[in-house]
Formats: C-alpha cells, sequence, structure tokens
C-alpha cells in the first residue's frame, strides 16, 4: 500500500470509530465521567499532605491513568466487538493488513483517552486550583504525543493478544491497576517491591510518564522519550507478528468467529 492511502485508511477507520464510541452511552460515560472520579480521590488524598508539588504530580499521574483506563476497558474488547457485529471476518477477509484497521481502532480509543487527561487536568484546576503549566509546552506536547501513541500500541497488542477469550474485556480490565501501580502514575515506581521495578522499565508509558513530568519542572526528557518510543516499537513489531500468528491459527482451526 502506497503511503497515501495508508494514511487515508487510518483516517477513515479512526474518524469512524471515534464516531461510534461517542454514541455509546458506556463508552461516553466511562470516558467522561470515569476519569473526574480517578482524579477527584487521588487529589483528595494527595491534598491532605499540604505540598503543591505533590499535587502537581498527582494531577499529572491521574491524567495519563485516564488514557489507559481506556485503552484497557474499551481497547482490549475491540475485537470481540467486531465479532459480535459480525463485521470480525470481514476485516479479517479484507485486502487491507489486519494489523493496519486493529491500530486504526486503537488510535481512536486513545484520542478518546486523551480527551479524558485534558478534562483531568482542567478538573484539577478548576476544583482543587492546581496548575500544571509545563515549563516547556512544546517539548510537554512532543511527550504527551509519544506517551498516547505508546499507550496505543500496548492495546493493540493487548487487543490481539485476547482476541482468542470470550471474555476479553474483563482481561482488559483486570489488567488496569497492576499496569497504573507499575507506571509509576500515582505511586512513584522507588516504593515498589524491587521486583516489580524490571517490570516497569519494560512498559512504554512508564517512560512517557516520566518524560512528561520532566517537561512539567523544565528538565530534559530525551531520554525518557527516547526509551518509551523504542519500546513502543519493540512491541508494534511483536504485535504484528502475534496478529499474523494468531490468524493463521484461525483460518487453520476455523476459530475465528468462537462458534
Amino acid at each position: 500500500m502506497t503511503p497515501q492511502r495508508v494514511s487515508r485508511l487510518v483516517a477513515l477507520t479512526w474518524w469512524l470509530h471515534l464516531k461510534m464510541m461517542n454514541r455509546s452511552a458506556f463508552d461516553g460515560l466511562l470516558q467522561v465521567v470515569w476519569p473526574l472520579f480517578f482524579a477527584t480521590a487521588a487529589l483528595l488524598i494527595y491534598r491532605t499532605e499540604g505540598n503543591k508539588q505533590s499535587l502537581v504530580y498527582a494531577a499529572l499521574g491521574a491524567s495519563v491513568m485516564t488514557i489507559w483506563t481506556a485503552i484497557s476497558s474499551s481497547g482490549s474488547g475491540i475485537l470481540q466487538r467486531e465479532r459480535s457485529f459480525g463485521t470480525l471476518e470481514l476485516v479479517v477477509a479484507s485486502p487491507t493488513p489486519f494489523s493496519l484497521s486493529v491500530m486504526s481502532i486503537v488510535l481512536a480509543v486513545s484520542t478518546v483517552g486523551g480527551y479524558g487527561m485534558v478534562a483531568t487536568l482542567l478538573w484539577a484546576r478548576l476544583a482543587f486550583g492546581i496548575e500544571t503549566e509545563p515549563a516547556q509546552p512544546l517539548l510537554f506536547m512532543v511527550a504527551v504525543t509519544v506517551t498516547v501513541l505508546s499507550f496505543a500500541v500496548l492495546g493493540f497488542l493487548l487487543s490481539v493478544t485476547v482476541v482468542r477469550y470470550r471474555a476479553a474485556w474483563a482481561l482488559g480490565g483486570l489488567l488496569e491497576y497492576p499496569v497504573w501501580l507499575a507506571c509509576g502514575f500515582l505511586v512513584p515506581t522507588a516504593l515498589l517491591p524491587g521486583w516489580m521495578r524490571p517490570v516497569s522499565w519494560l512498559l512504554p508509558p512508564s517512560w512517557g510518564m516520566g518524560a512528561i513530568r520532566k517537561t512539567v519542572i523544565g528538565a530534559p526528557p530525551w531520554m525518557e522519550l527516547s526509551i518509551c518510543a523504542g519500546l513502543a516499537a519493540m512491541y508494534g513489531v511483536i504485535g504484528v507478528r502475534l496478529a499474523g500468528a494468531i490468524l493463521r491459527s484461525a483460518r487453520r482451526n476455523a476459530t475465528l468467529s468462537l462458534t
């Protein structure tokens, strides 16, 4: 496929599924209200310390955490919903690369999660008076973009991994809390058990979170951004190869529809 056709496919698929999610009562309520619950609980806990830096730390972590909430809850069930709609076979049989179609859908989920991040930061400012103006606005936007893309890649890998399970969305929800703990969104990774720190180093969002926090205080985030992008690329390659293996197995055993 030419770059023009790829960009057109991604844009159309992204826009179509974004509109579908906006018209879903479950997804709409989840992405509009749920992030504010997370942010309120976290900020009320951190406010007891009376430390402004801790509040900024919590506000940034809660905002990024909403992206993973969207990915783990909605992204993990993407292919399950396609199966229930009766369109999974059409997506697989189309000449468009399957991985590209799934990644486009995950980007739509990540976009809705990006709204949750903005809403959380606004809520922190309006309701709690927490100002999170970054010292390096341009690098802050770069760090947020790279972090959102790393979430999208993880969501893609998660969606193709759980496609063979009927309760895929439940498996995604099961991973919600362990991942945001391991990535240090609200709890510093230095406070985690020693055996969990290598897990944190292998997760791209943990480096993206570090880059975002550095841009807020004015420190150079290049190392964190490079590691985040590198890990995301690695997981993207793994996801593409895994998707191909799963499709070959489903075609061979006629198990794509799980019937």
